[in-house]
């Protein structure tokens, strides 16, 4: 039986389309922690549009990771915010009176920022912008402040040193700089959410480029101190991502709701420099196994220089090998599947195939250090047109390469992160009954 049929829906979409969070069973952290449904947002583009706009972000999203490590020079990694390129928005609610907001939500950033009046320049959004005015609970910080130490090279100072601003450039040309600031921020709805205190955010007052209307800013979920994981103090989320097909929702949970149970889980250490880094081993195409093979720049200060040499992020659409280790991966695939190929350079993936071929996919097995993940055919290739399926792996490029595991990869896992104890979990779940 063919696999992929012209009839059938679209077998997957790429996560970096966007999602809503809507944040509906809530309770306080100290108690049993954040639960949040995730749901595929409508789009007025067709699938396949998404589909290759999304392609395009993930390669962009690919060249800003390069850009940020290229400058390590052996110190820790600054983590940045990548525009375009995130998979989630992040419904809630920020100052008193609460006023709406809507954020990407990524894994690969940390600070969350949010536009705000009076602008200098602001970028077109659906919701009203935020006026810092108009809350009670809204104050700058200042450069004496850890918040404003954590920026390190991304904040400025104002003369008398009572404000702190910041600012990010990003190589596409998009950009954004404010005051960082605090605030309340409650997730959820205004009478059943949950609210915090003195949550550190950017106060953008200027910000142009590629962001999209949809969102007000962005909500960085990565592992440093300004994320909003970190000033939950709750260092522990996870996220469960379905087809954008389906009618079901995913969840995202926050605290002790973050857990990963039942048979098949496995654990696999992780390195947390701004980004999150866990070690890949090699990966299996049937019974023939590949090791990895790349650079481990993108971990220099790490004990065991075979440590972190893969990033793992939620705003990735394909996941990145070194070159010669894709090569061997795509032709190991091709191999088995033995199907005559179809040339998509256009989109740059390979292989791909007719979609109305009865095609002998084989299974993907990703060996972590401690825990195997096995991907079947649904998050390995992806419809890119009605002829077409594609492999859902690429090459990471040989000059400076950052190997990432996208999200395609993460479907239908619960994915956990646990920041205490250094621990990424992957337990295969139907994600549309989570």
């Amino acid at each position: 039986m063919a696999l992929f049929t012209k009839k059938s829906q679209p077998l997957l979409s790429a996560f970096s389309f966007t999602f809503i969070f809507l944040l509906l069973v809530l309770h306080p952290l100290e108690s049993t922690g954040v639960t949040v449904d995730l749901i595929p947002r409508d789009a007025s583009k067709t699938y396949f549009d998404r589909l290759h706009d999304a392609l395009e972000r993930s390669s962009k999203r690919l060249n800003h990771f390069k850009s940020v490590l290229s400058n390590l020079g052996g110190s820790k990694i600054q983590t940045q915010i990548v525009s375009g390129g995130g998979s989630y928005l992040m419904d809630a609610s920020i100052g008193t009176p609460p006023a709406r907001f809507r954020g990407i939500a990524d894994t690969g950033s940390d600070l969350v920022w949010t536009q705000c009046l009076p602008c200098t320049q602001c970028y077109k959004q659906d919701l009203p912008i935020f006026d810092p005015r108009k809350s009670s609970t809204y104050k700058k910080v200042s450069c004496k402040s850890s918040s404003c130490t954590a920026l390190e090279e991304a904040s400025s100072c104002s003369e008398d040193g009572s404000t702190c601003g910041y600012s990010y450039a990003y190589g596409d040309g998009s950009q954004t700089s404010g005051d960082l600031s605090t605030e309340t921020v409650t997730i959820g709805s205004n009478k059943s959410g949950s609210s915090f205190k003195n949550i550190a955010f950017g106060c953008a007052h200027d910000s142009s480029g590629t962001f999209d209307s949809s969102s007000s800013g962005l909500v960085g979920l990565g592992g440093g101190a300004l994320s909003l994981v970190s000033q939950l103090d709750e260092k522990k989320f996870s996220y469960c991502l379905v087809p954008i097909f389906s009618n079901s929702s995913g969840k995202i949970s926050f605290g002790r709701d973050a857990v990963v149970s039942g048979s098949g889980a496995v654990k696999t250490p992780l390195i947390s420099k701004g980004f999150y880094f866990l070690t890949l081993e090699s990966i299996s195409v049937g019974d023939e196994r590949i090791t990895y093979k790349g650079s481990t720049i993108i971990a220099p200060d790490a004990n065991d220089d075979t440590e972190g040499n893969i990033i793992i992020d939620s705003g990735t659409t394909l996941t990145y090998l070194p070159a010669e280790m894709y090569s061997e991966v795509s032709s190991a695939v091709e191999k088995a599947i033995g199907g005559k190929k179809m040339d998509r350079s256009d989109l740059g993936l390979s292989p791909c195939y007719s979609s109305s071929d009865d095609l002998n996919i084989p299974d993907l097995t990703v060996h972590f250090k401690g825990g195997d993940v096995k991907l079947g055919p649904l998050s390995s290739f992806v419809r890119v047109d009605e002829d077409a399926v594609c492999f859902t792996f690429s090459d990471a490029g040989r000059n400076a390469p950052v190997p990432i595991y996208g999200n395609l990869a993460q479907m239908n896992f619960l994915v956990a992160y646990d920041l205490d104890a250094g621990t990424v979990s992957f337990s295969p779940k139907d994600c549309t009954k989570s």
